[in-house]
C-alpha cells in the first residue's frame, strides 16, 4: 500500500461549520460542524474518492509537492504605518 499526501482547504460555512475540498481531486468536498469532524470527514471523503476511482479504472492523481506533509495557515497582525 502506498502512502499519499493530499492537500485539504478548509473553508467557514455561511451557515455556520465548515466545508473542505482536495484540489488535487476535483469533485472531492466534504462537510462537518467542528475542524475534527471535517478532519475525519475529509480523510474519509479522500479515500472513498480514490475507491471510486480504482473501481472505475481511473488514474490516481498524485498531488504536485506530494513531500509536503502539511500546510499551516497561521494570522499575524499586521503592523500599521508609521
Amino acid at each position: 500500500m502506498k502512502i499519499l499526501n493530499y492537500s485539504v482547504k478548509i473553508h467557514a460555512a455561511e451557515e455556520g461549520g465548515f466545508w473542505a475540498e482536495v484540489p488535487a481531486l476535483p469533485g472531492c468536498f466534504t462537510q462537518g460542524e467542528t475542524l475534527d469532524e471535517v478532519r475525519v470527514m475529509a480523510k474519509e471523503a479522500i479515500e472513498g474518492f480514490l475507491e471510486m476511482l480504482v473501481r472505475h479504472g481511473k488514474d490516481i492523481p498524485v498531488e504536485e509537492n506530494e513531500d509536503i506533509v502539511g500546510i499551516l495557515e497561521i494570522q499575524v497582525k499586521a503592523p500599521l504605518p508609521a
